[in-house]
């Protein structure tokens, strides 16, 4: 792939992205799932209202920043409501996010293109991640989540751009991946999750250089694709094939980003990943103490941790769209963001009173929070996959690789895997402890590098020798496709008969 083609690939995701997220942007006049909390709050910083938010503020700060930029714009004011306490329109709360939404796929891609500077891997990221159905709807919707999202993986990526990078332009990238990692954590608390994975990252690099530098070892840091020789023999053109094809360029495969990552040592990552991050964090504050007096910085803090301790469990009683960590991989529990039924498309929605979703009506009109069911399933597959071939590496001692012969510039497959299973691990596994009410869009931090991991998978298949591995990875991304156009009325809300939503609700817990 050259790379005008890669930067043309980019572009059409983008703009694939940024189509799929403005179109019917103001479709429902009302306020949406969390919107009667974000959409509100942002107003109320316009209209200088003092109230208590059970989150950071920083996302509500740029839904104001839109409402204010959208209400001085010339167009978006089809349609006004007094929800949010002042009259505005829906696009005015919701056009910021769903620009911002629109990089998210691009950013993966970007990501992606740092950890081993295939283009193909790349482009199949950022494609994948533009077919998943919870960022197109949380995109849509004056909501924080996307924003916890891309502060995130922006400091991953700044990260993964220092350590690409020599001198003084490697500093700065190093402020900046602290600048957003503190930006990621001022919009929801687990956005530290992003931060802990760079340090499980970091510290894996030291712990496996440390394990080599012992001359009896046997524990070797080779490729997955090693394991995949080793089980099944016939792949092996997978890995020939890749490594003569990037021979002009070695020095791209030599030293992966995990290995440069003991480049850094332990006061400059407590330095641009420890303290810069913390000043950001008390920075953003600022504002918000200005606007709402009553409580001090640590007195916030304090109601904040309260109010989410008190919030109860994983019980439908608490919330009916309550789920539980372990649901969230299998995509067992959705969330219906909006509801309506009409007996007519004719029928102007700002008449249509709410319903539940077991009621029915001639049109039905359904905003689904939740992903593309074949991504998230072949993404959690993937990652499975990975961290078994992580686990015969890292734990039982290596094959002796003279009976494989195997090149050692294969190990780049190793940092990619650690990278995508150690950040994924980060992302999901502090919700195990968490017993208040939770639900799947927590998920969206985790499966974002699930996403990576499929795309790594199939762009292995798609550079293998053998055409029936070939064709796997061909039939993945066009299932992945296919699925999310086929799921794509209850992301973006377009009128339904009563079969077509029954026949999108495969299992009666996604209702």
């Amino acid at each position: 792939m050259t790379k005008n083609w890669f930067r043309i690939g980019l572009l059409s995701i983008f703009l694939i992205s940024l189509s799929l997220r403005f179109w019917g942007l103001e479709r429902f006049n009302t306020l949406v799932f969390d919107e009667v909390y974000f959409a509100k709050f942002g107003n109320n910083y316009l209209t200088q209202t003092p109230f208590f938010n059970a989150h950071p503020p920083l996302s509500q700060y740029i839904i104001s920043i839109g409402i204010w930029i959208g209400s001085h714009l010339p167009f978006g004011k089809d349609t006004v409501n007094e929800l949010t306490g002042s009259m505005r329109s829906p696009w005015s709360y919701r056009w910021l996010n769903a620009l911002t939404g629109s990089f998210i796929p691009v950013i993966v891609a970007a990501i992606a293109y740092q950890l081993n500077h295939r283009r193909s891997f790349a482009l199949l990221a950022g494609l994948f991640t533009a077919c998943d159905g919870l960022f197109l709807v949380e995109s849509r919707y004056a909501l924080n989540n996307i924003y916890i999202v891309i502060f995130g993986l922006l400091g991953q990526l700044f990260l993964l751009l220092a350590l690409n990078s020599q001198n003084q332009q490697r500093y700065w990238y190093l402020v900046l991946s602290g600048i957003n990692f503190g930006a990621s954590v001022a919009t929801k608390w687990n956005g530290l999750w992003f931060l802990f994975g760079a340090y499980l990252i970091w510290t894996s690099a030291y712990l496996i250089q440390t394990i080599q530098s012992f001359p009896d070892t046997r524990i070797t840091l080779i490729s997955p694709a090693t394991f995949i020789r080793q089980t099944q023999i016939f792949l092996s053109a997978w890995s020939d094939k890749w490594v003569n094809k990037n021979k002009s360029s070695p020095e791209n495969f030599l030293q992966t980003p995990l290995q440069k990552l003991t480049q850094i040592n332990i006061f400059q990552m407590l330095f641009y990943l420890g303290i810069i991050p913390a000043i950001v964090y008390s920075i953003i504050w600022i504002p918000h103490l200005q606007l709402d007096r009553r409580y001090g910085f640590i007195a916030v803090h304090q109601r904040i941790l309260s109010f989410h301790l008190q919030m109860g469990g994983n019980s439908a009683d608490v919330h009916p769209y309550c789920a539980a960590w372990y649901k969230w991989p299998l995509m067992n529990r959705p969330i219906a963001y909006y509801y309506r039924t009409a007996e007519s498309i004719h029928q102007p929605l700002s008449l249509l009173q709410p319903d539940l979703p077991t009621e029915t009506g001639k049109i039905i009109y359904d905003v689904h929070a939740m992903g593309n069911p074949f991504l998230w399933w072949f993404g959690v597959a993937a990652i499975v996959f990975l961290a078994i071939m992580l686990l015969l590496q890292l734990v039982i001692p290596a094959f002796p690789q003279k009976r494989y012969s195997l090149p050692a510039n294969l190990t780049v497959n190793t940092g990619i895997a650690l990278y995508l299973v150690l950040n994924y691990a980060a992302n999901l596994l502090p919700w195990v402890k968490v017993t208040r009410c939770v639900f799947i869009y927590h998920y969206m931090c985790a499966v974002v590098f699930a996403f990576m991991a499929i795309a790594w998978f199939v762009d292995q298949c798609l550079h293998s020798y053998y055409r029936q591995i070939r064709a796997v990875g061909v039939t993945i991304t066009f299932i992945i496709i296919a699925a999310f156009i086929f799921w794509m009325p209850v992301y973006l809300g377009l009128p339904l008969s009563p079969e077509g939503f029954k026949i999108r609700m495969w299992f009666s817990s996604w209702i």
